[in-house]
């Protein structure tokens, strides 16, 4: 089923992330609520660094009619081997379709990079997002304790 809900793609810009951005990134993916109870402690020490920044592919999507350039989401994709390492939509900007539309940036740079496919460890409750946007189950990643305590689904995105 199609969202109702259209995306203001016109006031939206991926671009690739700098080092500046690492303190706004972490605290996105510190702060989402999609890590709330259980899931918390995966995250509460969790740092998207400069270094982290410098050595895979992050892009943010900004909001072009804010002038300080509000950042609404990011995804790294790691190109070796495949993975989509992280993806995150802000609380407050979810529903708006940027979630597909980084997904949707994140195979057109995977194409242009010479992959076939990508690999996706999910967080349990966002199996669901990427199974609409088109990735495919594959397995599940065990728990691994203590830093991960729950299983995971694995997914895949074929390439086209």
């Amino acid at each position: 089923m199609k969202s109702s809900i259209t995306p203001a793609r016109d006031a939206i810009a991926v671009r690739r992330a700098v080092a500046r951005d690492a303190k706004r990134l972490t605290r996105l993916v510190r702060g989402s609520r999609a890590y709330e109870g259980q899931y918390a402690a995966m995250v509460a020490g969790y740092r998207v660094g400069p270094d982290y920044i410098e050595a895979h592919k992050v892009l943010v999507a900004v909001d072009t009619d804010d002038p300080a350039g509000r950042v609404l989401g990011f995804y790294s994709l790691v190109l070796v081997p495949p993975e989509l390492d992280l993806l995150f939509v802000a609380d407050g900007a979810q529903g708006r379709g940027i979630g597909r539309l980084l997904v949707e940036h994140m195979k057109a740079e995977a194409r242009a990079a010479g992959l076939d496919r990508v690999r996706v460890v999910s967080h349990p409750p966002a199996e669901g997002f990427y199974r609409r946007v088109g990735a495919l189950p594959t397995g599940t990643a065990c728990a691994n304790p203590p830093a991960v305590a729950w299983d995971r689904p694995e997914l895949e995105f074929l390439i086209p």
